[in-house]
């Protein structure tokens, strides 16, 4: 073992990257793995609420503690990353008396700051309430970008020497005698995406120790080493509504259930959520019924929700764990709670740690637990600092700043530029050239599109998560053959990214914004598709494929007759169907 012990953590979302922050922070010597982009899991398909605690005031006290706890210190070192909306526990009159007055002293028992309010002081914080809405209680709910805290923390783990891998899925544990000394990947650098210490193909990484934190993908890991972690994956489906139709977050003030929070996020509105339990994590289908059942049941809350536009549907699945001497039929009776599981103590494999369950809102004191455990196994003993260093960007920043002269921007463009950028606004949007608005929907320019390119390689979708470029309410209908333009003839670290590299970057950001789709394709929003296949497949000429030899007849397009071999609008199912999967 080499003086500085040398951690392997498997697994890039909050959890896995929280803990990599914390260890390199440590100054211990950390390699993190993750099989796709960052918050490729069950982080990038949260429904962006910064639990104040209250959720669990009743059913899990333990965790509401925690919740309210991490809630405050999240405020402090990210706060770029996140919207204090406050949050309303709503009556129906349906809903019972009981239960909202232990819901209010739930609160109170776990440190949560709650106040009653009548329904019409309700109505006036949110005057889309419905009528009969009795009462509710104010909580510190807020809305948090998992995207943006994930990279933060990425970012932070790099800048104290971490080596992030990402495209890099596990293919097998490293076994010595009886002990993990590594790990088995698979570089996936050959469509152009950026891998930062090999180009492609295999590697073996040895490692002092292995710290499994790949949620509901555990059990998969256990495997390779004959060890069984019981994850119990629970589907969560969530709808995206085309504006905030609330700027609170909306909770029902009744036992969990399924369809009972609306959380305000960025330009949107997300509606959650639903809790099945899958085998599969990532193979399981999403229904129909789901989303309507979403939209039926908050419009109870939120009327105006019936006649709105659903722009798209997206599911995860929860990393539930169930410890061995604990069995529940009904997932939802699960506890949020994270477990730690030393499998040289439990399984007798020295060598590896997993973390099991938890919550977005507690990844960080997760990480703070995990990595006093990883010190602990090499006698190391220095203090987490995690929760008093601010992440990247949310040092001395105010949204408040006035962009439009200093950068040459629309006002609204520039706060919201700053917003996600915070302290960073000034190193990236102090640009000598122009810097036009790119994807006008979520006000992203050209200077933060580069910036993530510089980043993240020629992987469109790792641009969206670092930018949210191409998710607003046009779904990147209008701007990701500007995304795929401002890749073309780009370079990073000496590699020139060409025509089939922005080509195929594009395909995949396509298919990843239509597979969202196909749920919500219904009223305005199916002629909102309709116009994105016809400025896609048609007036940009994205059905035909160069690489074929057809050649392309401009002529045909100079004389309005459209192509010959052209789509017909009978193509759009079968373009549908590609982009979907």
């Amino acid at each position: 073992m080499a003086a500085t012990p040398h951690v392997l953590v498997i697994g890039g979302g909050s959890t896995g990257i929280g803990i990599a922050r914390d260890l390199a922070m440590r100054e211990l010597d950390v390699t993190l793995v993750e099989q796709g982009n960052l918050t490729h899991g069950t982080t990038g398909r949260m429904h962006g609420l910064l639990h104040s605690g209250g959720r669990y005031a009743v059913s899990d006290q333990a965790s509401a503690t925690e919740c309210i706890e991490e809630n405050r210190v999240l405020r402090d070192i990210a706060s770029h990353c996140v919207e204090m909306t406050g949050g309303l526990f709503v009556k129906r009159p349906e809903d019972t008396e009981e239960y909202f007055e232990q819901k209010l002293n739930g609160c109170e028992e776990c440190g949560i700051p709650a106040e009653v309010v009548s329904g019409r002081e309700a109505r006036e914080m949110e005057p889309y309430l419905a009528k009969d809405i009795d009462k509710a209680i104010t909580v510190p709910d807020g809305a948090i970008d998992p995207f943006r805290l994930v990279v933060a923390n990425a970012a932070s783990a790099e800048e104290h020497g971490a080596r992030i891998e990402t495209h890099s899925p596990v293919t097998d544990l490293l076994l010595e005698d009886g002990e993990v000394v590594g790990v088995e990947v698979e570089h996936q650098s050959g469509s152009g995406k950026r891998v930062h210490g090999v180009e492609g193909g295999r590697e073996e990484i040895r490692a002092d120790y292995v710290v499994n934190a790949t949620g509901a993908w555990a059990g998969q890991i256990g495997e390779m080493a004959d060890v069984d972690i019981a994850v119990r994956p629970s589907k969560g489906v969530m709808t995206i509504m085309n504006v905030r139709q609330v700027d609170t977050v909306i909770n029902r003030c009744k036992p969990k259930g399924d369809a009972d929070i609306i959380v305000p996020h960025e330009t949107t509105a997300i509606l959650g959520t639903t809790d099945e339990e899958v085998e599969d994590p990532e193979d399981y289908p999403e229904e129909q019924w789901e989303v309507d059942h979403m939209i039926d049941t908050l419009s109870e809350l939120v009327p105006i929700l019936q006649e709105a536009r659903t722009i798209r549907s997206f599911w995860g699945v929860r990393p539930l764990y169930e410890p061995p001497d604990v069995a529940s039929e009904d997932p939802t009776d699960i506890t949020r709670d994270f477990f730690l599981l030393d499998h040289e103590e439990r399984d007798d494999l020295p060598g590896m740690t997993s973390i099991v369950g938890g919550k977005f809102t507690t990844y960080r004191m997760m990480g703070e637990k995990i990595s006093d455990h990883v010190c602990a196994q090499f006698g190391i003993d220095r203090e987490c600092r995690t929760a008093d260093v601010p992440l990247p960007g949310s040092e001395d920043f105010s949204v408040l700043r006035n962009y439009m002269d200093e950068f040459g921007l629309r006002s609204p463009i520039g706060r919201r530029s700053v917003e996600r950028l915070g302290s960073r606004a000034d190193e990236v949007l102090k640009t000598s050239g122009p810097n036009p608005t790119i994807c006008e929907c979520e006000g992203v320019t050209r200077a933060e599109i580069q910036d993530a390119i510089s980043q993240s390689g020629s992987d469109l979708n790792a641009v969206r998560i670092r930018t949210r470029a191409s998710m607003g309410n046009c779904q990147g209908g209008f701007c990701v053959h500007r995304l795929a333009n401002e890749l073309h003839g780009t370079v990073v670290d000496g590699d020139t990214y060409d025509e089939s590299i922005a080509r195929q970057a594009w395909d995949e950001l396509l298919q990843e914004r239509w597979k969202g789709q196909r749920h919500a394709l219904w009223g305005e929003q199916l002629s909102q598709a309709a116009l994105n296949y016809a400025l896609h497949a048609t007036t940009q000429n994205r059905d035909h494929d160069p690489a074929d030899g057809e050649p392309i007849d401009f002529a045909a397009f100079d004389t309005g007759s459209g192509r010959s071999s052209g789509a017909s609008t009978g193509d759009v199912a079968t373009d549908g169907g590609h982009h979907g999967n």
